[in-house]
């Protein structure tokens, strides 16, 4: 394959209407790349998460530069990669793998670009919002990656909030070891009631929503006027959630830059190009409209 050709991959579930493809393969064009991004939809293939090894070493094998890796492989990944880059250790998620090398020695190194990725979101949209208090739903790959973006962005409380409550515990934990004791708690969803009662803003991050997903992460009575909400979900661009949050006042975003700006990042590790940040977000919305 010559230098100018990359073959990438997505590996997850329920990803048949994926806009990454696009995303990728037009930025690519630009760039003057031989560039395909192929979907590796577990659903699809009747895999079950557990195999995400198994797909990355055969992606390997067949000459691809790299795979991105979504729900619900974010986690499961890890310990079928070679190398993990500082930030996706620090995390515990990976939503990159690049391989690196030629041949049969070629290295997996696992990155997240969620978390460079929501950053972004918090620098371009949410820079003048109050975030002394916000709630997190979703511990997840994802979720754990947008509360150290939350945190790296002087976010002061993060409360995260997870059915699985020992999963929610965990994260932190850890974010309280990285970031210092006191800056994130953890509860379970019959503590939203109090949680979101003082909270400044809202950030969805589990599946639910998705149109694999319908419906509302939390009663709808809990999204307190007067707050931000942030839903990571693109797919539908209009949730539940945001509807309801539109309703009752608070100013709302979705997933679509969460999503742009991850991939940009990630196009940047596989082809060592820099993308135009700003046109994959204008396509990003030619394609939200068409579909």
């Amino acid at each position: 394959m010559s230098p100018d050709s990359y073959v990438i991959g997505l590996i997850g579930s329920g990803i048949g209407a994926s806009f990454s493809p696009m995303l990728h393969e037009r930025e690519g064009d630009l760039h003057g790349l031989r560039y395909l991004y192929r979907l590796i939809d577990l659903d699809r293939i009747g895999a079950d998460p557990s195999r995400v090894g198994e797909l990355v070493r055969a992606a390997k094998d067949m000459g691809y530069r790299g795979l991105n890796i979504t729900h619900p492989c974010k986690q499961l990944v890890i310990g079928s990669l070679d190398e993990l880059a500082p930030q996706a250790e620090a995390i515990g998620a990976v939503n990159t793998v690049v391989f690196e090398g030629d041949g049969p020695g070629r290295r997996a190194v696992g990155h997240n670009t969620d978390v460079t990725g929501f950053s972004a979101v918090i620098d371009r949209e949410l820079t003048d919002a109050p975030r002394e208090r916000v709630v997190q739903l979703g511990a997840g790959g994802v979720g754990t990656a947008v509360a150290h973006a939350l945190l790296t962005r002087d976010t002061g409380h993060l409360t995260v909030v997870d059915p699985l409550t020992d999963r929610a515990e965990a994260l932190a934990a850890t974010l309280n070891r990285r970031f210092g004791d006191g800056r994130a708690s953890a509860r379970a969803p019959d503590g939203l009631p109090a949680a979101t009662a003082g909270a400044d803003g809202l950030v969805h991050a589990s599946p639910t929503g998705m149109l694999a997903h319908p419906g509302l992460p939390l009663p709808a009575d809990l999204v307190r006027p007067g707050s931000w909400v942030v839903d990571v979900v693109y797919q539908p661009l209009e949730t539940e959630l945001l509807r309801v949050a539109r309703a009752r006042g608070c100013p709302a975003l979705n997933g679509v830059g969460l999503l742009v700006f991850q991939a940009a990042d990630a196009f940047r590790l596989f082809t060592g190009r820099e993308p135009d940040r700003t046109r994959m977000l204008a396509h990003a919305a030619e394609l939200a409209a068409s579909g």
